[in-house]
């Protein structure tokens, strides 16, 4: 039986919580990749999860700038060792990789790689990753690899504690979503019964008052007033069920979460590489939270609908004594003024506010060619 150093356990004990302390998918990955990477002293890690169609629906790296990965180009595909990963269930322990049969030779960015380690990440029967490492930082014995059998042992512990974490991200936001479709279904019902009777006792009382207005005025103007009535009882129905669209999240999670959460999805429903940074955030007041939500997923709407971006970041952070949240993107950007004085205000005037509404302010910044960034700053945080 083999000893590791007490140092050598606690960094495998602190990997396994790490892993473990994560409930989004993207996450979860990262930390697998850098845990996976640090303890292993290999310069470079990936995690490929495979999708249905030959490529990967996410390939997470470790190791490589990120000019390195923008250069490298699209994901790879389902081929070569990478395939060979997901199809088999075994480690394997490669000298050189270039030398393998099985190689097909890598992008021109790319690094080269020689000594490798890999194994597939397995729920039960089923292979949901693959995970990376080449480039052991230690002298390699002559035609050997550096990765050696312990390694591989460790390689393998992590693999089945990734797996575990995984599977429980991926219904951790299964779970979310159900959620959010039930409580859109409860608005859907409830802006039915109550905004909609309501509009349908607008319309009658409407035409009840067309048929009077010649013969008995005097009850015409009642019946007006009767449709006064009913049009700010329909207004006080909506606003009430638009405040209860508050994402559950927000309040279940906060912030911070419900952001990356959200970003994450867009990351992967978009062509665009869509990346969010927190620094610092503590909690904020509930309806400071809510703006800033609201602002940044209008600034994204505008982002990868219309700009043509190839990268939107978002940041949120601490500024002095506030927080500030920064949206900023690589597209076609605009001319504010002129888009002012056009009537297109692409979100910016409900922005500006959501904004003021809770003590903050938004500043535009954008050209033609320049791209646009977007900041909203608010007290607290």
């Amino acid at each position: 039986m083999s000893h590791r150093p007490p140092s050598g356990l606690s960094a495998v004990s602190a990997a396994l919580l790490a892993m473990s302390r994560h409930l989004e998918v993207r996450d979860v990955l990262k930390t697998i990749v850098a845990s996976a990477r640090e303890l292993l002293n290999a310069e470079y890690a990936a995690l490929g999860v495979p999708d249905d169609h030959g490529g990967f629906a996410q390939f997470v790296v470790d190791g490589i700038s990120d000019e390195q990965w923008k250069a490298i180009g699209p994901l790879p595909r389902q081929h070569g060792i990478l395939a060979a990963m997901l199809h088999e269930t075994k480690a394997e322990r490669l000298a050189d990789v270039r030398k393998d049969p099985r190689f097909e030779g890598w992008p021109d960015a790319h690094p080269d790689m020689s000594d490798f380690l890999g194994l597939p990440i397995r729920d039960g029967e089923e292979t949901i990753g693959a995970l990376f490492l080449a480039n052991k930082r230690c002298p390699k014995p002559e035609g050997g690899c550096g990765f050696t059998a312990e390694d591989e042992e460790l390689l393998g512990i992590l693999a089945q504690h990734a797996a575990i974490a995984l599977t429980n991200a991926r219904l951790y936001e299964r779970s979310r979503e159900l959620t959010i479709a039930e409580e859109r279904s409860r608005l859907a019902h409830e802006l039915h019964d109550a905004v909609s009777q309501k509009l349908f006792s607008l319309r009658l009382t409407a035409q009840a008052a067309t048929a009077l207005i010649d013969r008995d005025p005097a009850r015409a103007k009642g019946e007006l007033q009767q449709v006064a009535a009913l049009a700010a009882e329909a207004a006080d129905e909506l606003r009430a069920a638009v405040v209860e669209l508050r994402p559950a999240a927000l309040d279940e999670d906060g912030l911070v979460a419900t952001l990356r959460t959200q970003i994450q999805v867009l990351d992967r429903a978009h062509t665009a590489r869509v990346t969010f940074e927190s620094l610092g955030i503590r909690a904020l007041p509930a309806a400071q939270e809510e703006a800033l939500l609201r602002v940044a997923q209008e600034a994204l709407h505008n982002a990868l609908r219309h700009s043509g971006a190839e990268h939107v970041d978002v940041t949120l952070a601490r500024h002095g004594s506030g927080t500030l949240l920064r949206i900023t993107d690589d597209g076609r950007g605009f001319e504010p003024a002129a888009t002012r004085r056009a009537g297109r205000h692409l979100g910016l005037v409900s922005m500006r506010d959501r904004a003021n509404g809770v003590g903050g302010r938004l500043t535009v910044e954008s050209a033609p060619g320049k791209g646009t960034t977007i900041e909203m700053e608010v007290p607290g945080g």
